[in-house]
């Protein structure tokens, strides 16, 4: 296996366009079917004699987790959306999502944006408070609500997550998390999906969309003004700034200047 991605926030958007086209030169299929076979294996183990179900976020990593849980028996799962998420990215998740996976609305819309209009493009401190509000809320209800055992996510320590010891999350709250990919590099995960015919959502072939990811349109990351965090969504689905422009006044100034 040759390595040529490092961590996602430090390589550029065209080098993983390039690692995905050339993956075959990167990664051979045995090598994907051992990381493959230690995992699935990882998830029978975890899964054994428990509730348990995975988190599906429609993104790569998650899509490579699914495809695993399945094939280890596995066939619960649940998807967390809210109406700040990309419309085109949503009808790709609800035409292309495994069977068994259940939506769940967050409840999160414009009035989170109304209330907090510093978390539109936020970095820094204020940047990660996304984090609790589109992923470990989302988890939480997964867990507690469905009453699990465990939940399988597909996070990975080279995108700097947290895995915990033994790959597993315990919470003192009760909630159990296990990443059973987590020593994964990057061209394994694009070598499985590649090799397994995976299909990938529309981000991905938007701008940055392997730096952005799956995140809600405010979550916009790298944007060093308004302007350019508005400019860029407008680029990729310009009906979602005009929606936003109804109750954002930054929205609806950017909306002016845009049309002027």
């Amino acid at each position: 296996m040759k390595k040529v991605i490092g961590s996602k926030h430090r390589t550029a958007n065209g080098e993983w366009l390039d690692a995905l086209a050339n993956i075959e030169s990167l990664v051979t299929p045995e090598e994907v079917g051992a990381f493959a076979e230690t995992a699935t294996e990882r998830i029978r183990s975890a899964a054994r004699g428990r509730h348990a179900a995975y988190a599906w976020s429609g993104g790569k990593d998650s899509i490579v987790l699914a495809d695993l849980c399945e094939k280890a028996g596995v066939h619960e799962g649940y998807f967390a959306y809210c109406d700040l998420d990309y419309p085109a990215f949503i009808r790709w998740c609800e035409a292309n999502k495994p069977e068994g996976v259940k939506m769940m609305h967050t409840g999160y819309g414009l009035d989170l944006l109304v209330e907090h209009p510093e978390l539109i493009f936020a970095r820094g401190m204020i940047g990660q408070r996304w984090h609790q509000i589109s992923q470990r809320r989302p988890f939480a209800r997964m867990f507690f609500d469905n009453n699990l055992d465990v939940l399988l996510v597909g996070h990975r320590t080279i995108d700097g997550n947290v895995c915990g010891d033994e790959f597993t999350i315990k919470k003192n709250t009760g909630e159990t998390r296990f990443a059973p990919i987590a020593d994964w590099p990057h061209e394994i995960l694009l070598g499985y999906i590649h090799y397994h015919r995976l299909a990938l959502p529309p981000i991905y072939g938007w701008k940055d969309g392997f730096i952005q990811g799956t995140h809600a349109w405010p979550e916009r990351d790298y944007c060093d003004s308004l302007e350019q965090g508005y400019r860029e969504v407008y680029e990729i689905d310009p009906s979602i700034i005009v929606d936003a422009a109804r109750k954002i006044p930054s929205a609806a100034a950017f909306l002016r200047e845009v049309r002027a």
